[in-house]
């Protein structure tokens, strides 16, 4: 599952990346243009970027808050990798304006967080579980790491270093340090990335002592829940009963060191983000341990607590997972940083095995989890993206607690570097849409120009340009999981599919030249989907998906019928139309559904006689489009109709 150095997969810089298609360019546009400006504005207008100056006094609002940092250092995250691809004055002296307040706040020994230097100044990492100052921590380090790889700048860079330092000498093994580690894990990943950035080990031993303690008796966070004696900051919500203790170690993963660990529990998000650091730390230093634990978790996450949406965490209450096939629809939780974080650790997965079944993953939930999360004008967002709704959920521009829109922009601004991977003599292409990547294989620089209106056509065009010799090497493209008849053919000629594809992926292994041409047929039929029977909420109904997209149906299509009593005939056939005026471009489903006939009631209540139906129009649209039109309900589970 471990490669070595010579076949180690890495992702293709985002930045060597280039769209030129009608879907994710205009959406990468978008967030430039407008969602990297409003979500600056707000974090303005609401306090988090002047909170910086350090001069907040007791009785003024707002108080600085325990999570300000992080949602700063997601913009300027955001905003680098906008800066990376696209260079703009204006946004590069706000990011300016934004690192020099961050380094006038940092302390003379390297801490940096506004609410423990002026809230709360004498309690610094006392609240491990509930504050979540190394998380905030882990922010600022990916942010300064993204900083300057996009920018070249080095300020960002060694305030965080001077932080991560500072952090390394309060946490160990070693006398006088603090056996503790992350209640909301970020920075375990983080400190990998600086490790990478800078190549300093130390940051990747400080990793894996954060992930290697963890679990560990006795449990540090009740520990000092004991040395503090008094409440944590949300001892409201994990009240310190003896009883509950059990149920909050698995809240944030603590309950059981990490190579023992056999099921995803607890809170998504940090989950998400500590399975992301697992598995770097498997590739980075050949942990095969590490590297098993990733996989028992994966297989169990998305063979018993996904969403078909890519969405995860079924429960309001924990944020997070309850018990296997416990997929409510309309209660359904799904935040968007846990989609978010799926897609993160999805693409570690594929760099650990390049299996597709970690591409398809990665696939759905981007396209539907992720993508739901966010406006098609860029300034609203969804918290949670339920599968279900009577007409009451809608996005908002900003939230108290902000994790998720600055979580959106920083993936989409940086959507690149989940297109390819590269090794010394392997090209592998794991997803698909039009633009150009300037890639090293082989010794040699290679550009790909790829062509396709994917999601919506399964026809792909690759073309290798600018290749100086010929060159040996082997390309590998991804057949989607949802696709049973692909096509490829090379510079005309039929490859034998069956033959060569392996773990999702066709390899074709040639002498490559300029001017070669594949081509790729994904043929996308709809199709209907069905929930395993111990998911209670979806018996009896069906999904419909084509392509990458998963479809829902809304109350603005159907306004003669509630969603509910409409039934889907199983033999029933479905049209895919192309509808460039609707929801800026979609593949919209039609077919004919069954609807109780209202009027043979006749006002009663009950009735011995079975409902007469009647066929009515039916409309799916892309998930990830809808409450973009007027309020209404929505359903992605269909009852069927199968007598």
């Amino acid at each position: 599952m471990i490669h070595d150095s010579r076949s180690r997969l890495d992702p293709v810089a985002f930045d060597a990346v280039h769209f030129a298609d009608t879907f994710w360019a205009p959406r990468i546009k978008l967030v430039r243009e407008q969602t990297i400006p409003f979500q600056y504005q707000q974090c303005k207008e609401t306090g988090r970027i002047d909170a910086l100056r350090l001069d907040w006094k007791p009785g003024q609002e707002p108080v600085p808050h325990i999570f300000w940092e992080s949602d700063i250092a997601k913009w300027l995250e955001a905003a680098s990798y906008s800066l990376a691809v696209h260079p703009d004055p204006e946004l590069d002296d706000l990011v300016d304006q934004v690192v020099a307040l961050l380094a006038g706040a940092q302390q003379h020994d390297g801490y940096l967080n506004v609410y423990f230097t002026v809230v709360e100044p004498g309690c610094r990492w006392t609240d491990l579980r509930d504050a979540h100052e190394l998380y905030c921590a882990g922010h600022l380090i990916e942010a300064g790491v993204a900083h300057f790889q996009a920018t070249g700048k080095r300020q960002l860079l060694e305030v965080v270093q001077r932080y991560a330092d500072h952090i390394a000498t309060v946490f160990g093994q070693d006398p006088g340090q603090k056996r503790g580690y992350c209640g909301h894990e970020e920075i375990e990943l983080a400190l990998v990335k600086l490790y990478r950035a800078t190549g300093s080990e130390k940051y990747l031993r400080l990793s894996q002592y954060f992930v290697d303690e963890r679990g560990r008796k006795p449990f540090y966070f009740e520990q000092e829940a004991e040395e503090r004696a008094t409440p944590g900051f949300f001892s409201t919500m994990f009240p310190e009963r003896e009883q509950e203790r059990a149920k909050f170690r698995e809240y944030n993963q603590s309950h059981l060191p990490m190579r023992e660990q056999t099921e995803v529990v607890g809170h998504a998000v940090r989950a998400m983000y500590l399975y992301c650091a697992m598995a770097d730390l498997a590739r980075e230093v050949g942990d095969v341990s590490l590297a098993q634990a990733c996989e028992r978790l994966w297989q169990h996450l998305t063979t018993k607590r996904m969403y078909l949406t890519g969405g995860i965490g079924s429960s309001r209450a924990n944020e997070g997972f309850t018990s296997d096939y416990d997929l409510p629809n309309e209660s359904a939780y799904a935040e968007t940083c846990a989609a978010v974080g799926l897609v993160f650790w999805a693409h570690r997965m594929l760099h650990l095995d390049c299996d597709g079944h970690y591409a398809d993953v990665l696939e759905r939930a981007l396209y539907n989890g992720v993508l739901s999360g966010i406006s098609l004008d860029g300034k609203r967002f969804f918290y949670v993206n339920p599968l279900a709704s009577a007409g009451d959920a809608h996005r908002y521009e900003w939230f108290g607690c902000a994790c998720c829109p600055p979580n959106i922009a920083r993936l989409l601004s940086s959507l690149g570097q989940y297109f390819y991977s590269q090794s010394a003599s392997e090209l592998v292409v794991h997803l698909y849409a039009s633009g150009q990547a300037q890639l090293q294989v082989g010794g040699q620089a290679l550009t790909v120009q790829q062509t396709t209106s994917y999601p919506w056509d399964g026809a792909v065009r690759l073309v290798a340009e600018q290749l100086a010799e010929p060159t040996t090497f082997n390309i590998k493209l991804r057949i989607p999981g949802w696709c049973s008849e692909p096509a490829v053919r090379v510079n005309g000629a039929a490859v034998n599919v069956a033959a060569s594809l392996k773990k999702g992926y066709v390899s074709i292994e040639r002498t490559w030249q300029a001017g070669d041409v594949i081509e790729l047929e994904l043929p996308m039929a709809i199709k209907r989907v069905y929930a395993h029977p111990a998911v209670e909420a979806d018996q009896g109904c069906v999904a419909l998906q084509r392509g990458p997209i998963v479809y829902c149906l809304e109350g603005v299509d159907h306004a003669s019928v509630p969603l509910q009593e409409l039934e889907l005939p199983v033999s029933q056939p479905l049209q895919a139309t192309f509808h460039p005026d609707l929801l800026d471009g979609v593949v919209a489903l039609h077919g004919s559904a069954l609807a109780t006939n209202q009027a043979a009631w006749d006002g009663q209540l009950y009735t011995s006689r079975p409902p007469d139906m009647q066929e009515t129009p039916l409309t799916a649209i892309p998930y990830y489009a809808w409450d973009n039109r007027q309020p209404g309900e929505m359903r992605v589970w269909i009852h069927e109709h199968r007598s």
